[in-house]
């Protein structure tokens, strides 16, 4: 009965489903480990740095990546430049950072935010940075760009304020070389707040991620359809075939 396996409609049949079967469970898999990724990456990335960290070189950290992000960095130099950017939010309230380039030992500057104040932004409320040489520690972060959750990326902004912390934006207003990375000091100062340091972006469960997940699901559907395809035409056809057999099948019309 089952010699019909053996004919080459069926070997084309079969041949399909031995490589369709191997290939879907493959990229299934592939996926699901891209999804898994994800999901230790946003770990990573969310985890909290060790309340006791020493703080390491600046330079030893850049570029900013995921590993590096967060982690405290530490160099010297002469504060310069002061910027407020505006409209940053802060335990629910709305505020602004100030932010301080320091010009480091290596001749270039790294943005400082020396902590956040509430209300609109104003000079005139921005503490002064201190005076001569210093030495400063902060939580490293990457560069901002438009797609920045709470960022000012319209531009029109007055002079003095700031709406990107990045190189890409300060390198218009400063006259200086510049980190792509910044630092956000942790502890008070002269009455602000700190800014906490924020996790590095593309590495949280974003939509790409649950994207992987919905492929995996549909890799591994494709599966099941194709056995159930075969399971289908293959009891069709020994239905087929018994029915033949008993005669309940009129003759084929020449």
């Amino acid at each position: 009965m089952h010699r019909f396996l053996l004919t080459p409609r069926w070997w084309g049949i079969n041949v399909f489903v031995a490589l369709a079967v191997p290939f879907c469970l493959f990229m299934g898999s592939w996926q699901l480990g891209r999804f898994e990724d994800r999901v230790d990456s946003h770990r990573e990335a969310s985890a909290e740095r060790p309340a006791d960290q020493v703080a390491a070189p600046l330079e030893s950290l850049l570029p900013v990546d995921k590993t590096t992000s967060g982690r405290l960095a530490s160099t010297a130099g002469e504060y310069g430049d002061q910027l407020l950017v505006p409209e940053r939010r802060l335990d629910g309230r709305s505020g602004f950072y100030v932010l301080t380039l320091l010009k480091t030992d290596s001749g270039k500057s790294v943005p400082v935010v020396r902590g956040w104040l509430p209300g609109v932004a104003d000079p005139a409320k921005a503490p002064a940075p201190p005076a001569g040489r210093v030495e400063v520690s902060g939580a490293l972060q990457a560069a901002e760009n438009a797609g920045t959750k709470g960022v000012h990326s319209q531009g029109g902004l007055p002079s003095g304020q700031l709406g990107v912390i990045s190189a890409a934006s300060l390198v218009n207003i400063v006259p200086y070389d510049l980190y792509d990375a910044w630092l956000t000091v942790q502890t008070p100062s002269e009455g602000m707040i700190p800014v906490p340091a924020q996790a590095p972006t593309n590495t949280g469960l974003d939509l790409k991620a649950f994207q992987n997940l919905g492929y995996t699901g549909e890799w591994f559907v494709f599966v099941a359809f194709v056995l159930f395809m075969w399971f289908r035409l293959y009891r069709r056809e020994v239905e087929t075939i018994r029915d033949a057999e008993a005669g309940l099948l009129e003759p084929a019309a020449r």
